[in-house]
């Protein structure tokens, strides 16, 4: 997915379990395959999973989820993930890496009313937990300006690919929105399908919280328009979105499917995919004109 991210195969990773965590090493180790874009995970055993950054920017991820997950993990009516053990570089692997505890279930595939509200109510609890010590927001959870020059390059880019007059238009007016104006709370980040699991039909865990922060609540409604595009008013009306945040969250959903789509139009069709549909929601539901 990069031109720059580290090709973490199973040898190396069963090299890593033997020098650190021997009693491990001799566990069954399954590469899954994923299009998250920042970790490689192996599923070890059948109650482990490790989870090894493949590009630099995710390396910070893994302490932010070691410090701050157990005091989120008792708020929450899901599960989320357990660091379990931590591994320093090694074997010319040059970032810690971790063990976390294995989470059943399957991501959705569809949008649902179930999920709607199961979702709706997992934000809920996320913001009212304490925000003492948390780590700040700027490019999740800050103002949506701050994303104005990267979405206008990304947009320049894509001429080819969509209505750059009828994206403009929406995109300026999520700007005009007013901003976050209420006290920061926490958001996940990077709520979309890829990191949620669902058992039964219903919300039964939400992973990889390497963006979580504490801030504008609103990117974490952004999947309004892609996965829960089919259920979007009942996402909203279970939600009890103010119409601000709801302005900010469109905004950045776009946003994010502008700046991924020239980025992985090659290396990643299913994120290319999703990023236009993305577009094509986005667009429908301002009434501009698009492809």
């Amino acid at each position: 997915m990069h031109a720059d991210e580290l090709d973490v195969s199973a040898g190396l990773v069963r090299g890593l379990l033997e020098l650190t965590f021997p009693q491990w090493a001799e566990l069954p180790l399954v590469h899954l395959p994923s299009y998250g874009t920042d970790a490689r995970l192996y599923r070890l055993g059948p109650e482990l999973v490790v989870r090894l950054p493949k590009i630099h920017w995710a390396t910070s991820q893994i302490e932010m989820e070691q410090a701050q997950l157990p005091r989120l993990a008792p708020h929450l009516p899901a599960a989320i993930p357990e660091v379990v053990a931590v591994g320093e570089p090694a074997l010319g692997y040059p970032w810690r890496w971790a063990v976390y505890r294995w989470l059943d279930g399957e991501p959705p595939r569809i949008g649902t009313v179930q999920l709607a509200h199961d979702l709706a109510a997992f934000i809920a609890a996320l913001q009212l937990i304490d925000t003492s010590g948390a780590p700040r927001g700027t490019h999740r959870g800050g103002p949506l300006h701050l994303r104005d020059a990267t979405t206008r390059v990304a947009l320049a880019q894509l001429r080819e690919e969509t209505d750059i007059a009828a994206v403009t238009n929406a995109w300026e007016a999520a700007l005009a929105a007013p901003a976050w104006s209420k006290e920061s709370v926490w958001l996940h980040g990077d709520i979309l399908e890829g990191n949620l699991l669902i058992r039964d039909g219903r919300l039964a865990a939400v992973i990889d919280w390497g963006c979580a922060c504490v801030g504008d609540p609103a990117f974490d409604f952004a999947i309004a328009w892609s996965l829960l595009a089919p259920v979007r008013e009942s996402f909203r009306v279970a939600s009890g979105v103010d119409d601000d945040t709801w302005a900010r969250a469109r905004g950045l959903a776009l946003s994010q499917a502008l700046i991924a789509l020239p980025y992985y139009l090659y290396s990643s069709p299913p994120i290319a995919e999703r990023s236009r549909l993305i577009i094509r929601e986005v667009l429908a539901d301002t009434g501009e004109h698009g492809p």
